[in-house]
């Protein structure tokens, strides 16, 4: 029988009573820990197995979990323990992993069961693979003398005496059908056999020769490679200007990973990347370095392809992982590297589930495994530029663009003095300065982080702005798709012929612009040019993105149009310009890192110009050129921005000099959002160093259905938020319909 419900016991895992070993079992499931089973004799179940167990009614997979630090003065009698029912065929979870499944839960108070899911994604990699069939030359000898006819000849001389071979490969290299082999079997001139096990993932190649890396590259190659070559924990902040070569730096590093040491075999490497789907060019500088494609991670692989991912990993025979976030939680038995690319982006941030930052995540695991830790950006967040000035991460630069390329020169457009004509977006001098880039054969591209045709919709007789049912956000136009949509919660409609408030017809209007209104008016301004948009509704997966790489590449495109996605890591020799449409989007509203992030946001779209021999040129469109973002990004002074970021937060005590963590209280019924909000208003921590803040609604104070309320703890940096929190919610009771979402450093306060 299971253990009392709701309630988790524990001993040594060693422990025996009546005969009877008993060991704790955590499960996949949103459980306060885990629970005691009983171990039947001669089955030896060791922390890391993996095993079925009855729950209920029904089997559960779940893993051996290691014994607490304490035993439980009163555990549940043997009498009442359920026996596991039995042990899975795979490698077990290694106790690196185990620990940083315990620590993540600590951290973010989410369940260990929750966290324990993420860890056990794939439930069909814990079966070995199905054996596979093919063909064997049959052994020599019997009185019959079967036809050899010219297609059984060809498969006779395709086969290696005594080695097995898969069928249609077989049948395609000799060109004949399925059928002849499987008459050549009833001849008895092959027999089936079992194939052998073959990983599905080609070892990378260290010694492979890849780009040669000179000068100040060489030197910060040189030391990142002692880095990872001493197999101790250690952080190391990469940074470098756009277009230095960090790339080819750390992947010099996953080379000394994957090298065997003073007898030693080579270890894995991790590399995260914040758009993996859309990281062709990415994957084209792996395959240059190293001979072979990485295992790949993310949500567009195939549902096998993830069994397979998993399983090489948990063996060994997958020795680079490049992936997303998710992929932290892959079951490394030897980690050896940890690179979060681009390690400033929010996209490291998991919002929903377990919520936590991929990227914070990420040392954690590299300390539990005793990994070489890497963060790389050309404009590292202010958290991991700190870590550095306080001494506990090392810093390594690339002051220049590689291969004699110059950074490009910014500008900024002061829209009060030379606005776009009536009806556009574009100013005089940014459609100048496309018209003669795409006159000398160069490339362009306009930047506007806005999916769609039109931010709003409103009718323009009542002023009715057309909204979301289920969120508190203005639906977005899709002209192209006729829909009016949602981008929080996908709600779509077709745009209505009459105002939805007035009745009056014909009269709601777009406001603003997205990339597809930019894209009509590049196409009146330059029909001729040949367009591209690059955005996530446009470029659906890695298929689509490679595409649009190799078509920008081979000259096939003279203006692109791009959303955040062009930011991220492309490299287009021949793009000279870049244009920003609206530089001051991201810096409305209260946000805490609003600045911090526009800066980083503009400057890598900016770096996307002048990659190659020819000068690039950078417009920002602004009305506000005074703005400590603008003037940033025109000196090229990041740094100096940096620290007047730094010097704002520190005197508050906002991070990363102080703590932050978030309740997000939700609920289908206001009413009842309300009153545990205001329940757990009440019951706020107080005391010296710590500060509740709200309740309050949240800036999307209804999403997908949901009415939210925001509280935000902050305390100083050195005071633990999780003791704090534990107690805070103790004390009020959540009514079963209520939800109460825990955000530890929150990155966003929508």
């Amino acid at each position: 029988m299971l253990p009392l419900m709701g309630k988790h016991r524990g001993m040594e895992d060693t422990a025996t009573v009546s005969g009877r070993t008993r060991v704790r079992v955590l499960l996949p499931l949103p459980l306060a820990g885990a629970y005691d089973y009983a171990v039947p004799a001669p089955m030896a179940a060791r922390p890391g197995a993996f095993v079925s167990v009855p729950l209920n009614q029904r089997e559960v997979i779940g893993v051996v979990w290691d014994p607490p630090a304490e035993p439980d003065p009163n555990p549940v009698p043997d009498r009442r323990l359920r026996p596991i029912s039995h042990l899975l065929p795979a490698p077990p979870m290694a106790e690196s992993l185990r620990r940083f499944v315990d620590w993540v839960s600590a951290y973010t108070l989410s369940p260990p069961g929750a966290v324990l899911r993420m860890a056990m994604s794939v439930p069909a990699a814990l079966e070995p693979p199905t054996p596979q069939a093919g063909w064997v030359l049959a052994p020599p000898g019997g009185n019959s003398r079967p036809r050899i006819t010219p297609e059984r000849q060809r498969v006779l001389d395709a086969m290696q005496p005594g080695e097995v071979h898969a069928g249609a490969p077989l049948a395609e290299r000799a060109g004949v059908s399925l059928g002849v082999l499987r008459g050549m079997a009833e001849n008895g001139l092959i027999r089936p056999a079992l194939l052998p096990h073959r990983s599905r993932f080609a070892r990378p190649d260290p010694a492979h020769p890849g780009p040669a890396l000179g000068g100040t590259q060489a030197e910060v190659g040189a030391a990142l490679r002692a880095k990872v070559a001493a197999r101790a924990f250690g952080v190391t902040l990469l940074t470098g200007v756009t277009g230095s070569g960090k790339t080819e730096v750390y992947l010099d590093a996953v080379a000394e990973c994957l090298r065997p040491r003073d007898g030693k075999p080579g270890r894995q490497a991790l590399v995260l990347l914040p758009e993996i789907a859309l990281s062709a060019q990415w994957l084209d500088r792996f395959r240059a370095r190293f001979g072979v494609a990485p295992a790949l991670w993310h949500s567009e692989v195939t549902s096998r392809t993830r069994r397979d991912t998993w399983r090489a990993v948990a063996e060994g025979e997958a020795p680079v992982v490049v992936g997303a976030r998710s992929a932290l939680f892959l079951p490394f038995p030897d980690l050896g590297l940890v690179v979060v690319d681009e390690e400033h982006e929010t996209a490291f941030k998991q919002e929903d589930g377990v919520v936590y930052h991929a990227r914070d995540m990420a040392v954690v695991r590299a300390r539990l495994s005793g990994a070489a830790c890497v963060l790389v950006s050309a404009t590292p967040s202010l958290e991991s530029l700190t870590n550095v000035e306080t001494g506990r991460y090392d810093a390594l630069h690339l002051p220049e663009r590689h291969g004699g390329a110059t950074l490009p020169a910014v500008e900024v457009i002061d829209l009060r003095r030379t606005p776009p004509e009536r009806g556009r977006f574009l100013s005089p001098p940014l459609v100048d300065a496309v018209t003669a880039t795409i006159g000398r054969g160069e490339q362009a591209m306009l930047f506007l982080n806005r999916r769609g045709y039109a931010p709003l919709t409103l009718c323009r007789h009542c002023g009715h702005r057309m909204r979301c049912p289920n969120c508190t956000a203005w639906l977005v136009e899709h002209r192209a798709k006729r829909l009016l949509q949602c981008h929080h919660c996908g709600h779509a409609e077709p745009p209505p012929a009459e105002c939805p408030e007035c009745g009056t017809e014909h009269s709601l209007t777009a406001v603003g612009p997205g990339v597809e209104r930019v894209l009509e008016e590049a196409t009146a301004l330059w029909p001729e040019a040949r367009r591209l948009v690059m955005a996530s509704d446009t470029l659906p997966g890695p298929a689509a993105a490679a595409e649009a790489a190799r078509a920008i590449q081979d000259r096939e495109v003279d203006l692109i149009i791009g959303t955040q996605i062009v930011a991220k890591g492309w490299h287009f020799p021949h793009l000279t310009l870049v244009g920003v449409v609206d530089a001051d989007l991201g810096l409305a509203g209260g946000d805490l890192r609003a600045a911090e992030r526009t800066v980083q946001l503009l400057h890598q779209v900016a770096g996307r110009a002048g990659r190659a021999e020819a000068p690039g040129r950078v417009l920002l469109q602004s009305f506000s050129p005074e703005h400590p973002v603008m003037r940033a990004l025109v000196s090229g002074d990041l740094e100096a921005f940096m620290q007047e970021e730094a010097a704002m937060r520190r005197p508050g005590h906002w991070p990363p000099f102080g703590r932050l963590a978030a309740l997000i209280v939700s609920s289908e019924e206001e009413r009842e959002a309300d009153r545990t909000a205001r329940d757990l208003g009440l019951a706020a921590p107080g005391g010296e160093g710590v500060q509740v803040l709200g309740p309050a609604p949240a800036p999307l104070a209804l999403l997908r259905g949901r009415h939210r309320r925001r509280l935000l703890l902050k305390t100083r940096r050195d005071i633990a938020v999780q003791p704090i929190l534990r107690d805070w919610l103790a004390r009020v009771p959540v009514p079963n319909h209520v939800r109460v979402q825990v955000d530890v450093d929150p990155v966003g306060f929508l």
